[in-house]
């Protein structure tokens, strides 16, 4: 299995800081947002990694590249933790980069995967949302991809009031874990969506969702949405999707970076209890 990774986009959410760096690079405590996403195809099984990049984000690729000097700074110093963690950034995993030419949504991001996916299923993580949860989120949709043989795209509720801003499943299950699909909706006014489990920026496709982001028009936003061509490619395949046991968190958003950043620093016992101390004093 190979996985793809979008992230092409300009961040606007976080402007001015993304004016200069790339979003995906957005630490998370001390950790940038892309480095855990790649973490997760590598924890799932997956060793080749294909990143979609624009123009000015070559930072992205600078943050998997070995640097040597530093390494020999660090190892001169006897940081040998720290270099360590360095020489770990992307190790198991082989990374290559494809420039997207023009920003047309996700669907026209993935049109630049073809060539790479060559014919196989791929799976796809957005480049700035992370999981968390006692099993990589990739791994619990591979394990149902493996069993239904059909592509598969994780889902988490969402209060009803805000599925206009997702993509919004139509679905059937026996087990509240795994639905069987009939139907997606781009970004849905609220009187209008089928549910309430919203794609949730983890997906594994087989090849042909390729031919159908080829002939995919542009919808919502003057985009080319993969959620038009998933719904085209349902009437072809049975696809599921799986309700996620971990979380998701977007990075993308300012908030959410915020309360992303607090709940994995309250996880790391050098942070946990002064940042406790300092919510009790401002509580």
């Amino acid at each position: 299995m190979k996985a793809v990774i979008p992230a092409a986009g300009f961040g606007t959410r976080f402007l001015p800081f993304t004016k200069s760096v790339p979003k995906e690079l957005i630490p998370i405590v001390d950790k940038p947002v892309i480095q855990y996403v790649v973490e997760e195809a590598a924890e799932s099984g997956i060793d080749d990694i294909l990143i979609i990049i624009s123009a000015g984000k070559e930072s992205i690729c600078q943050h998997f590249n070995p640097q040597f000097e530093l390494e020999q700074r660090l190892e001169s110093s006897g940081k040998k933790q720290l270099l360590d963690e360095l020489r770990n950034i992307g190790r198991g995993v082989r990374i290559q980069y494809v420039y997207q030419q023009e920003l047309d949504g996700l669907g026209g991001a993935l049109r630049y995967a073809k060539s790479f996916a060559a014919g196989e299923p791929v799976a796809v993580l957005l480049g700035d949302n992370v999981t968390a949860g006692d099993q990589p989120v990739l791994s619990e949709l591979l394990a149902v991809f493996r069993e239904k043989q059909a592509s598969v795209v994780a889902v988490e509720e969402v209060p009803r009031e805000k599925v206009y801003k997702y993509g919004v499943i139509d679905g059937v299950s026996s087990d509240n874990y795994i639905y069987k699909l009939n139907g997606l909706v781009e970004k849905p006014a609220v009187e209008q969506a089928p549910s309430n489990l919203v794609v949730a920026s983890r997906y594994v496709f087989t090849p042909e969702i390729f031919e159908e982001l080829d002939r995919t028009p542009r919808g919502k936003n003057n985009e080319i949405q993969v959620t038009d061509a998933m719904r085209s490619l349902l009437k072809r395949q049975e696809m599921y999707a799986v309700k996620i046991k971990g979380r998701r968190f977007d990075a993308g958003d300012k908030l959410s970076f915020l309360l992303t950043t607090l709940e994995f620093a309250l996880k790391r016992p050098e942070y946990r209890e002064p940042l406790v101390d300092f919510f009790r004093k401002h509580s």
